[in-house]
């Protein structure tokens, strides 16, 4: 207890310094975003902007969401409460609504302390708006994952994917001025957003929701243009390894796709990078903003993706999988007083960003809240912690997963259907599933009492929304 009261002594101290004023927050979020980006060590993928941020900042290697799909990552990361307490477990499903009414979101909880606050773009799943902000824009456009609100031609697009058996289509380039570019516009109110707010006495809390990449994966032809499909690399697959994996867990016919041709990987692939180097220039059209504005200095940043992505590991596509690629996503802190360019092994959770800010921002603690804050993180990345990770999925029966630093256990309907336990260790491919190895039987139950330790939630999702997953 006595290395983490002086960690945040330095912390505070440092947040002091900022001519006594409380530090802003910037809270950036993708959509679907995989740790395929430079700074999490991709060779390929083009995303100069955002490994600058992180080199500004810490890069957590080992965050999780709480639950692979959209609207239940949201609605936990930023309520502060895990999916099996929410009861958010689809897409439609609204918290506040239909769960929990006295629920405070953690931009409400700063705007009830003083701050000002904007939800700009897709910050709350789209068409959801159920937090009271000071100023919010969503363009609109119904939300990414409104099938009924995508053009005709989108689509079209998905109607042919579904056809010829694959995850999704591979969308096309598009000129720069184009209206698919939302993020065009998301990227243009923040910036002006900034520069209204940079100065005031007033300190804000703006939350950017990007759509990219998230399919469509549609961007300007430039970015396709930095990628050939010979560049793209296919994940192995070995022979057999369907063989230890519980059926439930590839039971998706259409995420599971054991026979798609290596020229449509390549294709996806391309695809979705193309749309992350789009992102990538809307965050360095943020960064240079702070820089012009001179806001690093008393700003908190926080970049993450909501989720992660499947490149075709365990030949499986896109979301909504418990394997370490949907689980597991970018989290980049910046923050005055914390390390520069540092990277943090230890695990930490989406619903832990609620106490951290609020703990750096020295608001009091909200009412509700099952996260844990890592604010020690900011100044000692490589401290000793004894955090681990829970996320879940649900069509039925249930799915859920607790990772640590070397293990992840993985549980289907509470075993019946089946059970996982990896070792990152030895094998950071989740190939060989060890659940039934005598030898990590010790493991395997230290792991369940873990994973039992989160009790299963009381609630599910209605059934038409089952496979809503998009």
């Amino acid at each position: 207890m006595q290395r983490i009261s002086i960690a945040m002594l330095v912390i505070c101290t440092a947040f002091a310094a900022i001519a006594n004023a409380k530090p802003n927050v910037l809270f950036i979020i993708s959509d679907d975003l995989n740790t395929h980006l430079g700074c999490y060590g991709d060779t390929v993928v083009k995303t100069p902007n955002i490994d600058h941020l992180a080199q500004r900042g810490i890069r957590f290697d080992r965050a999780y969401c709480q639950y692979p799909v959209c609207n239940p990552s949201r609605t936990s990361f930023l309520s502060g409460l895990h999916p099996e307490t929410t009861g958010v477990c689809d897409q439609p499903t609204l918290l506040r609504k239909t769960r929990m009414p006295d629920v405070i979101y953690l931009p409400e909880h700063f705007r009830a302390n003083g701050y000002f606050t904007a939800g700009i773009g897709k910050v709350e799943h789209g068409g959801h708006h159920e937090i009271n902000w000071d100023l919010a824009d969503d363009f609109k456009d119904g939300g990414a994952d409104d099938e009924e609100a995508r053009p005709a031609t989108r689509r079209a697009g998905r109607a042919r994917a579904r056809a010829d058996g694959l995850p999704y289509t591979v969308e096309r380039a598009t000129a720069d001025n184009d209206p698919e570019n939302t993020d065009d516009s998301i990227a243009k109110k923040l910036v002006e957003l900034l520069e209204k707010r940079a100065g005031q006495d007033k300190p804000f809390f703006i939350a950017a929701g990007f759509h990219k990449p998230h399919v469509p994966h549609i961007a300007p032809k430039k970015f396709f243009e930095m990628y050939t499909l010979e560049q793209m690399k296919l994940a192995q697959v070995p022979p057999g390894d369907e063989k230890d994996i519980p059926p439930i867990a590839l039971a998706s016919k259409k995420n599971y796709q054991p026979d798609m041709a290596d020229d449509d990987k390549r294709h996806i692939i391309r695809a979705y990078l193309a749309c992350t180097s789009y992102l990538d220039e809307k965050i360095g059209q943020v960064m240079a903003a702070m820089d012009r504005l001179k806001l690093w200095d008393n700003t908190i940043v926080v970049f993450i993706g909501d989720h992660g992505w499947n490149f075709g590991e365990h030949n499986w596509w896109a979301k909504a999988s418990l394997f370490e690629e949907s689980c597991r996503a970018p989290f980049i802190v910046v923050a005055p007083g914390a390390k520069s360019d540092a990277i943090s092994p230890r695990v930490v959770e989406f619903l832990d960003l609620y106490p951290t800010l609020v703990e750096l921002c020295a608001l009091p603690a909200a009412h509700q809240g099952e996260g844990r804050s890592f604010a020690p993180l900011l100044t000692d990345p490589q401290q000793a912690w004894d955090k681990v990770a829970y996320t879940a999925l649900h069509p039925v029966p249930i799915g859920r997963t607790v990772r640590n630093e070397r293990y992840r256990y993985t549980e289907w309907d509470q075993g019946r259907k089946g059970a996982e336990l990896y070792d990152h260790e030895t094998d950071p491919h989740e190939w060989t599933n060890l659940a039934t190895s005598p030898e990590h039987q010790p493991v395997l139950k230290q792991m369940q009492t873990f994973l039992h330790a989160l009790p299963v939630a009381t609630t599910q999702p209605a059934p038409t929304a089952r496979g809503k997953n998009e």
